[in-house]
């Protein structure tokens, strides 16, 4: 009967998908980490440089790997079956109607438009023209070391939903509290940054708003949302755009109108924190900070020369006019560097700050994902050539091998290395960072990383990883007074050249999702950081600590 059930979903989700985008935010790591490994086995072609997916893309993959995994039935391990018909499930509302629910855990009315269920837990509604779902968030973690304990509790909501053939919305909000603070700009955590409110012993309280509302058709979308954005390939974080900022507003667009090429932009809201005095104001006795406005504009070339061959290029700029968005940044298909030097001439003093960025994918040996992301913050051919002179970039080159020899295991290669005052800028309004929280890589500039991952998928839902991380920082510099100082080259600063910070941990965690959003959680971190611990490392894994850390969680 469940095969059944299964077999008809699938050919509901072949016929019925459409174009609406609603985005699976990316902590949801475990079908982002499915689709991956599909990828390494050939089954389907995914891009994976930009994030978050569309959960219609999400479906489209799934019914792809559905009909292969029936054209051969030893295509997939008896996990990966499993985990396939998981997901099917997860994502049914992107199938046509009527609603299509568990039937073992759902109450469904007689017309079959309205269920109450519990894989996946939500109320949900489904007709010819409305899709919509609400669905629960809450969650908790303890974590005990030799520096004490730390707890976490979060709840919320989110719904989402589609309308017609076009139209698609999700909004949620999560309320946090945490009884230590964990996450600063200056931290060198993994964590996602937060403008929080510190309440002493009383813990750490903030909540994150996420929402979009996007207009699609079959070749492209188009919309305004607000939310975390991943750009770049990497498996321990990324070096473009991490996900780790808080959430800022942004117009997106998608076009992917040939198989060959995809063409990604946003133009986005940061945040400057920094005070425009102009602007600020006296009402009463309370003074009214007024922060200078701040933009972001970005594109992202993805061309397929042939399958599973994957190159992207493409640039950002960070801006702050008086005058609001500029119209000019919103052209999507722009090199922005010349846009900047036309309307601010070519001075560094008066532009505005430029990036590039590369990024290569490769999954034509079977099994076996490579990759390599590149992000120029400054780059001259001259500096190549010229003795102890270096370019102001951050690269990040790596390897997963998947399911081989062994079924269901992966091991995960990774180098990271950003030179010194990448990310960094000798204007405070037009730094790379939102919130203050810098968009790239987590350790910032003039240190490197290295990481290595062996993941183990027993059984349908059961996750478990041993990892090692070697995290290094160098001396701190500081972009404007560097380049206020005859005596300071900007590109003879030398990278790593003495070790101020240092992090080592040893890492074993294990997850299990019992039903579809769902989990346990439980981690055991042994870990040694040294140096600039006050600066670089929060106050309860300053030195030698062994934590365990568990928790469980409902919903994204």
């Amino acid at each position: 009967m469940k095969q059944t059930y299964i077999t008809i979903l699938a050919i509901l989700l072949a016929t019925a998908i459409q174009a609406q985008v609603v985005y699976e935010h990316i902590s949801n790591t475990a079908i982002y980490d499915y689709l991956d490994e599909m990828a390494s086995l050939k089954i389907i072609e995914l891009n994976s440089v930009v994030k978050p997916y569309a959960r219609t893309i999400i479906a489209e993959k799934l019914r792809i790997v559905r009909q292969k995994s029936e054209e051969n039935d030893a295509l997939l391990s008896k996990r990966q079956k499993k985990e396939l018909e998981f997901y099917l499930l997860t994502y049914s509302l992107e199938a046509g109607p009527p609603l299509q629910l568990n039937p073992k855990t759902t109450w469904q009315n007689k017309k079959h438009s309205f269920g109450l269920a519990l894989n996946p837990p939500g109320l949900f509604y489904k007709d010819s023209l409305f899709t919509g779902a609400l669905q629960p968030i809450v969650g908790g973690s303890f974590s005990v070391n030799e520096n004490g304990w730390m707890s976490q509790t979060w709840w919320g909501a989110k719904a989402w939903g589609y309308i017609g053939k076009n139209f698609g919305f999700y909004t949620s909000l999560r309320d946090n509290n945490v009884s230590k603070l964990m996450v600063t700009p200056g931290y060198f955590v993994q964590e996602r940054g937060v403008p929080y409110k510190d309440y002493g012993d009383e813990g750490i309280d903030y909540s994150e708003a996420r929402g979009g509302l996007m207009v699609s058709w079959n070749w492209g979308s188009v919309g305004v949302v607000k939310d975390h954005i991943e750009w770049g390939t990497g498996y321990n974080g990324t070096n473009i755009q991490s996900g780790r900022v808080p959430s800022f507003a942004m117009i997106k667009l998608n076009l992917k109108p040939v198989r060959w090429f995809q063409f990604d932009y946003f133009h986005g809201w940061l945040v400057s924190e920094v005070i425009d005095s102009a602007s600020s104001y006296w009402s009463g006795n309370t003074y009214r900070k007024v922060f200078y406005p701040k933009y972001i504009a970005s594109n992202m070339f993805t061309f397929f020369p042939f399958r599973n061959f994957i190159i992207s290029l493409g640039n950002s700029i960070v801006y702050s006019d008086p005058g609001g968005p500029h119209v000019a940044y919103m052209i999507p298909f722009l090199f922005f560097k010349s846009v900047d030097h036309t309307l601010n001439a070519t001075t560094g003093g008066v532009g505005q700050n430029s990036q590039m960025f590369f990024n290569v994918s490769s999954r034509n040996i079977k099994y076996l994902h490579l990759y390599m992301s590149l992000f120029f913050d400054d780059f001259s051919v001259n500096h190549l050539k010229a003795k102890g002179e270096y370019n102001l970039y951050s690269i990040k080159a790596g390897g997963r091998l998947s399911d081989f020899p062994v079924r269901n295991l992966a091991l995960t290669i990774e180098y990271t290395r950003t030179n010194p005052l990448v990310y960094q800028h000798k204007i405070e309004t037009i730094t790379y960072a939102s919130n203050l929280y810098n968009m790239g890589h987590y350790l910032q500039d003039n240190s490197q990383e290295i990481y290595v991952a062996l993941q183990y998928k027993p059984i349908r839902g059961l996750f478990l990883e041993l990892a090692y991380t070697l995290g290094q920082h160098g001396d701190e510099y500081d972009y404007a007074e560097c380049a206020s100082d005859p005596d300071c080259n900007l590109h003879k600063l030398k990278p790593l050249d003495n070790i101020t910070w240092e992090n080592q941990t040893i890492q074993f965690n294990a997850r299990y999702e019992i039903i579809s959003n769902t989990y346990f959680f439980m981690s055991f971190l042994s870990g040694n950081a040294t140096g600039n611990v006050e600066l670089r490392t929060p106050a309860y894994y300053r030195g030698k600590t062994t934590t365990f850390t568990f928790g469980a969680n409902i919903g994204f």
